[in-house]
C-alpha cells in the first residue's frame, strides 16, 4: 500500500513517536480508567456482601448478573453517545460531557446509601463512560493520515493509559474498602474523574479541529422532536420500574435483547444507507465475523468482574506473607501485564509495517489464546475452598494479557479503518456493541458456575471460544479481499 503520510507527520514525534496530542487522550482515558476500574472493583462485593459487612445483601448470582448487565450497558450507550457526536455535538464536545457524567455517577455510590446510590450512580457512570469510549477512539483516529502504519501502535499505546487506570484503581479503591468501607473506596473514584477531567481541560483546545465537528448534522426541526421522544422514552422505562417489569434478576435479559436489536438495526442502517459506497459497504461486511470473535473474547475476558471476581473471594488463595489482600487486588493482576507489554507490541507493530499481521489474524489469534486461558482453569478444579495458588491464577492472567493486546486496540483501530465516512464514530459504536454482548454474557454465564461444575463451566466455554477463534482465522484470505487493501 502506498504510504499516504506526509514528511511533517513523520517528524512529530513527541510522544512515544506518536502525535503529541495523543498524551492529552492517553491523560483522560487513565483517569476514567482508573475511576471505572476502581469502582468495579469493589462492586459485585459491595452488592452480594452482608449489611454487617457493610455490603447491600443481594443473591450472589443477581449480583454478578446485574454487574453483567451493567457493563454491557456501558458499551450499549456508546451508541447513544455515537450518535449525539455524529448528529448533536460532535465527539470532542461528546468526551467532555460524558467525563463530567462519569464523575457525578461516582459521588452518587460514594454519598447516597443504599440502593438508591447504587441505581442513580451506575447510570451516570454507565452514560458517561460509553461516551467517553466512542468519542476518544475518535478523535484518535483523526490524529493519523490514511495509511499511517503507526495507527495500530497508536491505539495500543492509548491502550496502556486505559490499563494504568485498570492496574492503579482497584489497588486503591479496594485498599480504602478494606480499610474505611465501600463509600470511601468509591469516593476514590470520583477523585480520580476530577483529576481526569481536569488535566483534559486545560488541553482540549490542542485537539484537532475535526474533533469538534458534526459529521452528519441533525436538521434543526428535528431536534424538538427527538427531545420529546426523549422525554418519552424515560417515562416509560420509569413506569416499566416502578410496576415492577424491569427488576434486577430481569436486567441482563433486557440488556441482551436491545444489544441483538441494535447490533441488527446498525449493521442493517450502514449496509442499505445511500451515503455508503460499495466499497464501504463490503468493508461493513468483513467487519462482521471480526464482531463475533470480538462478542466471544470479551464473553470470557469480562469474566474477570463476575465470576472471576468470586473466584478470587471463595477458591483462591489470597494470602501473602501472613496477610490477606482484598478481592479486587486481583483484578490489577492482568492490567500489570498490558502495562509491560502493551510497549512491546506496539513496537513490534510499528517494526513489522506492513509486513504485520492483518487485524483479522490478530483477533482470531486473540479469541483462541483467551479460550486456552480459560480451559486451564480445569487443571485446578477440585483444590477446596481458598486452595487454588495465586501464582496459578497470576499465570493464567498473563495469557488473558496476551489474548487482550491481540484483540481489543486491534478492534477499536480496525472499526475506525472500516468505518464509512457518514458513519465514523458509530462504526467505533458498533465495535463497542461486541464488548457490550461480551460483557453482558460473562453475567449471564455466572448463573452457571458453581465449584461443583468448575471443569465443565470452564472447559466449555474455553473450547467454544477456541472454535470461534480458528473459524474467523480460515476465512482471512476472503476479508482480506472484502477490506479493499484496509489491514
Amino acid at each position: 500500500m502506498t504510504d499516504l503520510t506526509s514528511p511533517s507527520q513523520r517528524r512529530e514525534r513527541t510522544f512515544l513517536g506518536h502525535p503529541r496530542q495523543l498524551a492529552t487522550l492517553f491523560g483522560v482515558e487513565m483517569w476514567e480508567r482508573f475511576s471505572f476500574y476502581g469502582m468495579q472493583g469493589i462492586l459485585l462485593i459491595y452488592m452480594y456482601y452482608s449489611v454487617a459487612e457493610g455490603g447491600l445483601a443481594i443473591d450472589q448470582g443477581v449480583a454478578a448478573g446485574i454487574v453483567g448487565a451493567y457493563g454491557g450497558t456501558v458499551y450499549l450507550s456508546t451508541i447513544l453517545a455515537a450518535w449525539s457526536a455524529d448528529r448533536l455535538f460532535g465527539p470532542e464536545r461528546m468526551l467532555f460531557g460524558s467525563a463530567v457524567s462519569v464523575m457525578a455517577g461516582h459521588i452518587a455510590l460514594a454519598l447516597l446509601p443504599g440502593g438508591a446510590g447504587l441505581a442513580v450512580g451506575l447510570v451516570l457512570v454507565a452514560l458517561g463512560s460509553g461516551g467517553i469510549k466512542a468519542s476518544a477512539s475518535t478523535i484518535l483516529a483523526t490524529l493519523y493520515g490514511e495509511g499511517d502504519d503507526r495507527r495500530d501502535a497508536g491505539f495500543s499505546i492509548f491502550y496502556l493509559g486505559v490499563n494504568i487506570g485498570a492496574f492503579s484503581g482497584p489497588l486503591l479503591t479496594g485498599l480504602l474498602q478494606s480499610t474505611w468501607g465501600f463509600h470511601v473506596g468509591f469516593g476514590l473514584a470520583a477523585v480520580g474523574m476530577a483529576a481526569g477531567l481536569a488535566q483534559y481541560s486545560v488541553n482540549r483546545h490542542k485537539l484537532p479541529e475535526s474533533g469538534r465537528e458534526v459529521p452528519n448534522p441533525l436538521p434543526a426541526a428535528a431536534r424538538t422532536k427527538l427531545g420529546g421522544t426523549a422525554v418519552a422514552v424515560l417515562l416509560v422505562v420509569a413506569a416499566l420500574v416502578a410496576t415492577g417489569v424491569i427488576t434486577a434478576d430481569r436486567l441482563k435479559w433486557i440488556v441482551f435483547g436491545i444489544v441483538v436489536i441494535a447490533t441488527i438495526t446498525y449493521f442493517t442502517l450502514m449496509l442499505r444507507s445511500p451515503k455508503v459506497t460499495a466499497v464501504e459497504r463490503r468493508r461493513v461486511i468483513a467487519f462482521m465475523p471480526m464482531w463475533v470473535a470480538s462478542a466471544v473474547f470479551w464473553a470470557i475476558f469480562q469474566q474477570i468482574f463476575t465470576v472471576l471476581t468470586i473466584y478470587a473471594d471463595e477458591r483462591l488463595n489470597r494470602t501473602v506473607l501472613g496477610w490477606e489482600m482484598p478481592v479486587s487486588w486481583t483484578q490489577s493482576i492482568e492490567p500489570v501485564f498490558v502495562i509491560l507489554l502493551a510497549g512491546v507490541f506496539a513496537a513490534v507493530w510499528t517494526k513489522m509495517g506492513p509486513r504485520q499481521p492483518s487485524s483479522p489474524m490478530k483477533m482470531a489469534a486473540g479469541t483462541v489464546i483467551v479460550g486456552v486461558a480459560f480451559v486451564l482453569f480445569t487443571l485446578f478444579a477440585g483444590t477446596g475452598a481458598n486452595g487454588t495458588p495465586l501464582l496459578a491464577l497470576v499465570g493464567i492472567l498473563l495469557i488473558f494479557c496476551l489474548a487482550e493486546l491481540f484483540t481489543s486496540p486491534v478492534g477499536q483501530s480496525l472499526s475506525t479503518k472500516l468505518a464509512p465516512m457518514a458513519f465514523r464514530t458509530q462504526m467505533v459504536a458498533l465495535f463497542f456493541l461486541s464488548v457490550s454482548m461480551g460483557t453482558v454474557l460473562s453475567g449471564l454465564l455466572a448463573e452457571f458456575y458453581s465449584e461443583e461444575n468448575e471443569v465443565a463451566y470452564f472447559g466449555i466455554t474455553g473450547l467454544v471460544a477456541i472454535v470461534v477463534g480458528l473459524a474467523v482465522a480460515a476465512t482471512v484470505p476472503k476479508l482480506k479481499v472484502l477490506m479493499e487493501g484496509v489491514r
